[in-house]
């Protein structure tokens, strides 16, 4: 053996090497299957030959056979770099001691202490919970006609028909939708989603085994303990058919889109009952979650596979990332670094845009589901696992990122594009950090001056109406008057004991047995004619009368003689004729910017109205707890969002009632518009800041 060999490390026994699919270039392409691992490295031509020279077990050999046989041009640092790779992932076997210290230290350094583990396996864990191999070999033949020509075809007429008798009955379909918003329509969902997750993960199995893969596990997976199911078909990997692997990444979705197809027929020809609601389930579920979930390419779900096997392009994401990783680098700094591979400009600008569009999404979702956890567990445990999902999915990739251009300092400083990047930078935030002058945006509602909405005192038969709808009153005028008849026989009651107690009155007073009583009596005399008062007050008031002068609008339209009247059911709105006003909601974080005598601009949301000028008049020291403007609330299609309850919608956030006072005539009828209120100066991250500290001080002082 000579001072100058570089030995070669031998490869494990135990792998397999089998012919993949071609690659772009049309060059062939093979796969290194780790059975102990279940792992799959895709290799080229360059990579085969010098695994199929490896047992020379010299670098030095392996090159210079490769340039004698073949026409590739392999140096030494190529099979180095061979040897390094194979390696790194675990394939070779340790040759002595130094390899054996090396396979310790990197076990040690996977050891992680106990609040690193509970942090990983708290955001992914996964539990095996059958190994099915074997059964789905046994089953396949009984379900094999399910990916048969004759099916799928009957399923695409299927899908055609249930679409088009679904379009013609749309309201109808759209109405059942509301009617399972309920703790038996959710129990029907998660009944649904459990059938169809299962039809699911049986279709990758069945597909891939169908193909001659063996699949290991199948079980549970928790995404931030959101449970969902898994199938490993890693071993799809080995097909070098492109089509036979995108059916096995495409079987789940077809599974789900056929139970979709079916079960929007069933919905249109069966009556209502319990199948048919059924039926329904399973559709919208189906379409959700095949349509809008497992398509989406920006998380590791079947869209993202299938995108991978349709482009030929393995491991899209962190290709992409570095992509975009690197063409960052070179916009701010100008490093004038090497691309982490080739690609023509078109691919590699679909592969930057493809990777932001990913962080984009991804930074939506994490957001997103920071705040269901956080909202979903006690306020201490919520912090704590926001802080966790913030941290480990946005602010860890940035610290990445940081580190790297820190590696890259002193190239940095070379260049002459961090000047102008640092300069763009420092505008930037002197810009974000200066106070602009701003007007504050609020959905407001223009009305005449004064108006009053008329309501009941209480329960009451309408007797007579007096005033029709857009007649003017006057103050004091009566609109309608209301009888009630509990109200009468108690009045009745109350006359008889007191005509009795006034007759045995009188008798004390002639009879002088009975003269110690007087006091008694005229203790129940008094109670009893104030309480006949107050009777009388309180049917006085069922005569509903005009609060000032004013238009009559909005009647109640089938309310007719005879009928029962609530205490909730408004019966007009008395308008003014004084002048205008205009009602606007501010949400809380831009309260502390407006006051009284603010100049105001309303801009009404119909094209036929002008802009209108006004000044703030009141602001209400309290947000409101129910909403009064209801065509403001975005069950109505409003800007305000609410949700509904029996006394009326409520504001999922603070929103203050502003008053603003308007030099215009009373509009007839009232007006949705946008209130434009002149604010304090403010910086952009000012604001921001305030908007934090508003949702901590709300959050935790609560």
């Amino acid at each position: 053996m000579t001072s100058d060999m570089v030995m070669l490390p031998p490869l494990r026994e135990e792998l397999s090497l089998h012919c993949g699919p071609a690659a772009h270039d049309g060059s062939p392409t093979w796969t290194i299957r780790d059975p102990v691992r279940n792992r799959f490295y895709r290799i080229g031509w360059a990579a085969f030959e010098m695994l199929s020279r490896w047992h020379l077990g010299d670098a030095r050999a392996v090159a210079q056979d490769l340039r004698d046989h073949t026409t590739l041009q392999v140096e030494i640092e190529d099979v180095a770099q061979m040897a390094q790779f194979l390696a790194g992932h675990l394939l070779t076997r340790p040759m002595g001691p130094n390899d054996t210290a090396r396979l310790i230290e990197r076990a040690a350094a996977q050891k992680h202490s106990w609040w690193n583990w509970l942090l990983h396996h708290y955001l992914f864990f996964r539990i095996p919970l059958v190994r099915p191999d074997r059964w789905l070999g046994a089953t396949l033949h009984h379900v094999r006609w399910l990916g048969g020509r004759g099916f799928m075809i009957a399923t695409a007429l299927a899908l055609l028909a249930g679409l088009v008798l679904v379009g013609r009955r749309w309201d109808e379909f759209a109405a059942t939708l509301v009617d399972t918003f309920s703790l038996s329509g959710l129990a029907a969902y998660g009944l649904a989603l459990t059938v169809v997750k299962v039809t699911h993960e049986l279709a990758h199995a069945y597909t891939a085994r169908h193909y001659g893969c063996r699949v290991p596990t199948m079980g549970l997976a928790f995404l931030v303990m959101w449970p969902v199911l898994y199938t490993d078909v890693n071993e799809a990997w080995m097909l070098a058919s492109r089509r036979q692997r995108l059916r096995v990444g495409s079987a789940g979705i077809m599974a789900e889109l056929a139970i979709a197809a079916w079960a929007t027929l069933a919905w249109a020809f069966l009556p209502d009952g319990a199948a048919r609601q059924a039926a329904f389930v399973l559709a919208a579920l189906s379409w959700v979650s095949s349509l809008i979930i497992n398509l989406s390419p920006f998380m590791r779900f079947d869209g993202y596979f299938l995108l991978m096997d349709g482009l030929e392009l393995p491991n899209l994401h962190p290709r992409s990332f570095a992509m975009a990783r690197w063409w960052l680098r070179e916009v701010l700094f100008d490093l004038g670094e090497r691309a982490p591979e080739p690609m023509a400009p078109p691919q590699r600008a679909a592969m930057i845009a493809f990777a932001f569009l990913v962080w984009i999404y991804r930074l939506t979702l994490f957001l997103g589901i920071a705040v269901l956890v956080y909202h979903f567990f006690i306020k201490a445990v919520g912090i704590m696992l926001f802080a966790v999902e913030i941290g480990w999915f946005v602010l860890m990739p940035l610290v990445s990122e940081i580190r790297e251009w820190i590696k890259r300092r002193p190239l940095i400083e070379k260049r002459q594009r961090w000047r102008l990047t640092g300069g763009l930078l420092g505008a930037l935030l002197v810009a974000l950090a200066l106070p602009w002058p701003t007007r504050i945006e609020a959905p407001a509602i223009i009305r005449a001056h004064p108006v009053t909405i008329l309501y009941l005192p209480g329960p009451a038969r309408l007797a007579e109406r007096l005033v029709g709808p857009g007649q003017m009153v006057r103050a004091g005028q009566m609109i309608y008057r209301f009888d009630s008849p509990d109200l009468e026989r108690r009045l009745a009651i109350v006359d008889a004991r007191l005509a009795g107690r006034q007759g045995e009155l009188e008798t004390a007073r002639l009879d002088m047995a009975y003269r110690e009583r007087l006091s008694v009596l005229t203790e129940d005399i008094a109670r009893l004619q104030a309480e006949h008062a107050a009777l009388v007050a309180e049917r006085e008031r069922l005569n509903i009368t005009a609060p000032h002068d004013g238009r009559l609008v909005d009647l109640p339209p089938a309310l007719d003689v005879g009928d029962w009247v609530s205490v909730h059911l408004p019966l007009g709105l008395v308008q003014g004729q004084v002048g205008a006003v205009a009602t606007a909601y501010v949400a809380e974080h831009d309260l502390g910017r407006i006051a009284p005598g603010a100049e105001v601009t309303v801009v009404p949301t119909s094209l036929d109205h002008d802009r209108l000028s006004g000044k703030v008049a009141t602001i209400e020291p309290a947000p409101v707890k129910l909403l009064a403007d209801t065509s403001l609330a975005s069950q109505q299609g409003g800007p305000i969002a609410t949700f509904a309850s029996q006394a009326g919608p409520i504001p999922e956030s603070p929103w203050t009632r502003v008053t603003i006072s308007l030099n215009q005539p009373p509009p007839a009828h009232e007006l949705p518009a946008t209130a434009l209120i002149d604010a304090e100066s403010a910086s952009p991250l000012g604001r921001l800041a305030r908007s934090v500290l508003i949702i901590l001080v709300r959050e935790w002082g609560a």
